[in-house]
């Protein structure tokens, strides 16, 4: 009982900072927090920053991406996304970066990328959940909840908790996994009522058309639309990344390594494009399933989740004539115009 209540007070000294740093991350036009996500462990969010940081803020920082690759793939080099030199790749990235508080060594890092793809005949921007990289010194420390959603999530809240798409290219059942299990009208997925819309063809089809550099495709990969798997994958820029099926980690769940096995050929080097969203729904998925159980600031923000979704936030997006809602279109600058 006494462990408890140390646990539970821990948690609430900490939700000032959980505050402070959600506060910042709805105001922000270009995120750059960092938060204490694990004992001993500090987490930094930078938004673009190859166009918000300083060069040598933004040099530092890309240094320190290149001691975890190095310690991730100590005999190789990888030479696309982040890693290819353009500075368009950093001006469109996200970066999720973990260090020890200590010492400031980094041991992980995700880099999403942001991608505009047109859906429906207009632009939107699609978050590749891009490269993920883990110093294999501190593999098993539970640190894939925060590479994977936590910056998805700040997005998410930061645009108002409206539903973004997401993407993910990859041939590990564990992410596979992961993706199919917390965001939202997944394809393709093993679970049960995953299925190919019309807008998750058009995104596939914009995202093989034009953004294949963001995740290291070359020209001459095949593309299977009926399946979304991009056939011969490893050949512009990310070979270093190519596993075969039997090193790769695997999901708890044993379906998304059946389905793996079954739908990509590992020695030729296939990928699947996993297309989804990050919604409410899926923000609670992720908060209860995949951040850690017991954290008191987790099920406060879960609360809070389920809250906005019955009560709250429905007003406020019918309230806002700036953006569409439903049926409902934006207001025109004439209209607005002529309302003043």
């Amino acid at each position: 009982m006494r462990e408890r209540f140390g646990k539970a007070g821990a948690a609430l000294t900490r939700l000032p900072g959980h505050a402070t740093f959600w506060l910042k991350a709805l105001s922000q036009p270009n995120i750059d927090l960092t938060l204490r996500t694990h004992a001993g462990l500090r987490t930094r969010i930078v938004e673009r920053p190859g166009s918000s940081l300083p060069q040598e803020e933004l040099e530092a920082l890309a240094s320190q991406l290149r001691v975890v690759a190095a310690k991730t793939l100590p005999q190789e080099s990888l030479t696309y996304g982040i890693f290819s030199g353009e500075p368009e790749r950093l001006a469109r990235a996200i970066i999720t970066l973990i260090c020890e508080e200590e010492t400031g060594r980094p041991i992980a890092f995700n880099a999403l990328s942001v991608m505009e793809v047109e859906l429906d005949g207009a632009p939107i921007d699609v978050t590749h959940l891009g490269l993920v990289m883990v110093d294999p010194e501190v593999r098993g420390q539970g640190l894939s909840w925060v590479l994977y959603g936590m910056t998805a999530l700040v997005l998410f809240a930061r645009d108002g908790l409206r539903p973004k798409w997401i993407s993910n290219v990859t041939q590990v059942p564990a992410v596979v996994g992961m993706v199919s299990e917390t965001f939202s009208d997944v394809y393709p997925s093993p679970l049960s009522g995953a299925r190919r819309s019309f807008a998750h063809l058009q995104l596939a089809r914009g995202i093989m058309a034009h953004h294949r550099a963001v995740f290291g495709v070359g020209p001459e990969a095949g593309f299977d639309e009926e399946r979304f798997v991009i056939t011969d994958a490893y050949t512009g820029g990310s070979d270093a990344l190519k596993k075969s099926f039997e090193i790769a980690p695997k999901h708890r769940n044993a379906i998304h390594g059946e389905f793996c096995a079954r739908e990509l050929d590992y020695a030729r080097g296939d990928d699947v494009l996993q297309l989804g969203r990050i919604d409410l729904a899926g923000a609670r998925r992720y908060l209860t399933s995949e951040v850690p159980a017991g954290s008191l600031p987790a099920l406060i923000a879960a609360s809070a989740v389920l809250a906005l979704q019955r009560l709250v936030l429905p007003f406020f997006h019918w309230m806002d004539d700036t953006r569409a809602f439903g049926s409902l279109r934006p207001r025109s600058r004439d209209q607005k115009d002529g309302r003043r």
